[in-house]
């Protein structure tokens, strides 16, 4: 990942590596996979039918990213 805000500082990737944290301890970690493409397959529905739309995040006003990104598209129509 490439680095946004330059070398050294401690909230770069803070946001990722929560997401990743919260997606192993709900998901990863409680599931025994047995093949690759299962695997694909519960992630993409955790991330398109639970993490995205439903899980509200303070980073984004407390908004779920679904509903914080079409706000913005919303607000980008207006103008």
């Amino acid at each position: 990942m490439i680095s946004m805000f330059g070398k050294g500082n401690c909230f770069d990737n803070a946001m990722v590596e929560t997401f990743f944290k919260t997606l192993k301890s709900e998901l990863v970690w409680r599931t025994a996979f047995q093949t690759r493409a299962e695997t694909i397959a519960a992630l993409a529905r955790y991330i398109d039918g639970f993490y995205n739309p439903r899980c509200h995040h303070s980073a984004l006003g407390f908004t779920s990213p679904v509903q914080f990104e079409r706000g913005i598209a919303h607000q980008t129509a207006l103008h």
